[in-house]
């Protein structure tokens, strides 16, 4: 972002800070598109995006004031946002993670070997398979692969050992492969 637009954006942020709705608005609009992308590879559907999202922008106008305008304030956006996305996982009783003790662990070395397969697909038909991935397998995916999380960081964050991670991680790569061979040959003989 080059120097006039950072000053544009902290005017905004200043009359957020304020309360200002239209800022709110424009600030809400600016990010909107980037944020519903990290909203939408933590759901299912677009109605459960939107509303992480909203949930997400909600937390991000509450604690605006405590941007300091050092790093960058996307970033700061976007890590509120897949918070909000963890939380709302958190929230489901109903969702085990599997326990790694319980499991073997599948040979990462056989799923990444398979990454090609992600070359003959698009972005979209990416991002639609995630989403085919059931909440916990997603969840682990996008916090590692997509936002950077480490498995330390995402066991604390929920709950869950380290090896429970992983295996979670080696598990949801090994269905996205499948979901995406399965996508590959419908596309051949379609």
């Amino acid at each position: 972002m080059n120097l006039a637009n950072q000053d544009i954006l902290k005017n905004i942020i200043e009359q957020c800070i304020k309360e200002d709705r239209k800022a709110q608005k424009q600030l809400y609009t600016l990010y909107y598109g980037k944020m519903m992308n990290v909203c939408l590879r933590y759901t299912k559907n677009a109605d459960d995006a939107q509303d992480l999202l909203q949930d997400g922008f909600v937390k991000v106008f509450k604690h605006l004031k405590e941007y300091d305008f050092k790093g960058s304030f996307e970033g700061w956006v976007r890590r509120i946002v897949v918070n909000t996305a963890i939380d709302f996982y958190r929230k489901y009783k109903d969702v085990n993670f599997v326990d790694d003790s319980d499991n073997r662990i599948l040979e990462i070395s056989k799923v990444e070997s398979a990454d090609s397969i992600y070359s003959n697909f698009g972005v979209e038909e990416i991002m639609v398979s995630i989403q085919q991935l059931s909440p916990v397998y997603r969840t682990v995916f996008n916090m590692y692969v997509l936002d950077g999380f480490s498995h330390k960081e995402i066991s604390e964050e929920l709950n869950i050992s380290e090896g429970t991670s992983k295996s979670n991680l080696s598990k949801a790569k090994h269905n996205l492969q499948e979901i995406l061979l399965s996508r590959a040959k419908v596309k051949q003989h379609g």
